[in-house]
């Protein structure tokens, strides 16, 4: 039986990898509620010698839309005081010992992306897109994208990600390296991501966490550094007439049309 988090599931199969699914569809729109899940579940593994590898993945038609920004009732996605507890949660997803592979299925969007890009891969399908949308809402990157997405893709392609907020197609996100396996389609992502947590899970398991640690133990520490700078832009934004014309463009399908104040 599948172990419960919140609204987060862990089951662990034979082949030493947990798949540690996401069921808030069909958006899986976060919030500190669903990140600390993310990190319980992420530490319960961790500390047990069974688990290898971990498949994050989600319910429904998307991995992840990040903050439902839309939501005025939904004061946890995005609390008015800023998201320092989301991102202490999010600094504990990035101390997790085990290495994860994301399952992208649908869309990996603003915060959605950041969780993507706290996995050590990432597995989509032609049809999966990604974006870091944030100035197309008048507002600051968040959840250490300012770290994770130019180590990922490189300064410049970030920088640019980062500009637009254009929404990048799984072919481009695989030849720029946001993904590093594309499936042949959006059912068949999960099974791909499964083996290849699997081909992980099949190396010496000491092995893979002590390489883990030496190549990604540093991140978490940047992560903790960078994100009260990122909330710091983030809650300054918030209160200007660009986010409130970014917010409500989005929600009604619409070019924003930016002032810059």
């Amino acid at each position: 039986m599948p172990e419960i988090f919140g609204d987060v599931s862990v089951e662990l199969g034979s082949d030493f990898v947990a798949e540690v699914e996401i069921h808030r569809p069909p958006n899986n729109f976060f919030d500190v509620h669903l990140i600390r899940s993310l990190a319980d579940a992420y530490d319960s593994l961790s500390a047990g010698r069974v688990c290898r590898a971990i498949v994050v993945c989600s319910e429904g038609k998307h991995f992840c839309a990040g903050a439902d920004f839309n939501n005025e009732s939904d004061a946890e996605a995005l609390p008015e005081e800023g998201a320092g507890g989301l991102y202490y949660e999010a600094v504990r997803m990035f101390r997790a010992e085990l290495p994860v592979v994301a399952a992208v299925q649908g869309a990996a969007i603003g915060g959605g992306l950041g969780v993507a890009c706290s996995a050590d891969f990432r597995v989509g399908a032609p049809e999966a897109r990604f974006a870091a949308n944030f100035a197309r809402l008048g507002f600051h990157q968040g959840f250490a994208l300012s770290v994770t997405l130019p180590q990922i893709v490189g300064s410049q392609a970030a920088l640019e990600m980062l500009y637009t907020g254009r929404r990048i197609p799984g072919a481009e996100a695989h030849a720029l390296g946001l993904c590093d396996r594309l499936a042949a389609s959006a059912g068949t992502v999960r099974s791909e991501a499964r083996a290849f947590a699997t081909e992980i899970a099949s190396s010496g398991p000491l092995a893979v966490r002590a390489i883990r640690k030496t190549m990604r133990g540093h991140l978490a520490d940047e992560v903790a550094r960078i994100t009260p700078l990122e909330d710091a832009e983030q809650i300054t934004l918030r209160t200007t007439e660009d986010f409130a014309e970014g917010t409500r463009a989005s929600l009604e399908r619409r070019e924003p049309v930016f002032r810059g104040v």
